[in-house]
């Protein structure tokens, strides 16, 4: 599937006005389509409980003295809530910033192992090597450059925050009453050790589950320079193969992690 990355670009770069759209349907013969796979940024968007949520100004908007219209807004938010990159550096000193993550890393096919009738069961759920393995018995090998999406079912519940991360309520004494599912540490060290995904991503607030103290998911993957996105929406749109994703966060000088913009390109024929 990297194969196809490298042709789309290959078709916009010999024919610079061809556009994103119609290098897609080049490649694919016109049957493909596009999933956006994040949540838009608004007041209602989720933050982890101690970090400072999104907010928008108004600087202008309205028709001007010379008769045309205008807009524009500042916004603040902290790098890591809804859609968005974990950089390495996050729980990994000296391990790739948000800027500095190879775009090899940000782009592959996607294999998305869904564990939602567990997760329905155990909010805590871990998601762990038997996952990986059974997906792996119906689907073959995952492949080398792959990013690894779980499917939990979590952005169902987007943006809910008491039952998307537990709790509504916000600051540090919140932290201890997250529950979502996430990742088991022991599968973090089998993908490092057995496989070679370019990114792990899932539908949830985090990487490793709500319930964790440590973050040993997060550190062993980035100790690997193995970025995550969390927060992922429309899961559910994606087969276990066949589509490509491709993300592109904000690329914030030294950052720990950005906001982000992930898409599918899904072939019809999936």
């Amino acid at each position: 599937m990297r194969q196809t990355i490298l042709l789309l670009c290959a078709v916009i770069a010999c024919r610079p006005e061809t556009t994103p759209q119609d290098a897609a349907a080049a490649v694919f013969g016109g049957r493909f389509e596009w999933v956006d796979l994040s949540h838009p940024f608004s007041d209602s968007t989720i933050y982890w409980p101690t970090a400072k949520p999104f907010r928008r100004e108004t600087v202008a908007e309205g028709v001007t003295p010379g008769g045309y219209f205008y807009s524009a807004y500042n916004f603040s938010a902290a790098e890591h809530g809804g859609t968005h990159l974990d950089a390495p550096v996050h729980f990994a000193q000296g391990r790739l910033t948000a800027d500095a993550i190879p775009l090899s890393r940000l782009m592959g096919p996607a294999v998305v192992v869904d564990v939602r009738d567990s997760a329905a069961i155990n909010p805590d759920y871990l998601v762990g090597t038997a996952d990986l393995e059974r997906w792996e018995t119906a689907h073959g090998r995952i492949p080398d450059g792959a990013i690894l999406l779980l499917r939990t079912g979590w952005s169902a519940r987007w943006p809910d925050r008491l039952r998307y991360l537990g709790t509504d309520e916000r600051g540090p004494e919140a932290v201890a009453k997250l529950h979502f599912p996430g990742l088991d540490p022991a599968a973090a060290h089998w993908l490092v050790a057995k496989r070679r995904v370019a990114a792990v991503g899932l539908d949830t607030a985090s990487i490793d589950p709500g319930t964790s103290q440590r973050f040993d998911s997060h550190q062993i993957l980035f100790a690997a320079e193995i970025p995550a996105f969390e927060n992922l929406a429309a899961l559910d749109r994606l087969p276990p193969t066949g589509a490509t994703l491709i993300s592109l966060p904000m690329k914030i000088a030294g950052g720990s992690g950005a906001p982000l913009r992930a898409v599918a390109i899904l072939p019809a024929a999936q």
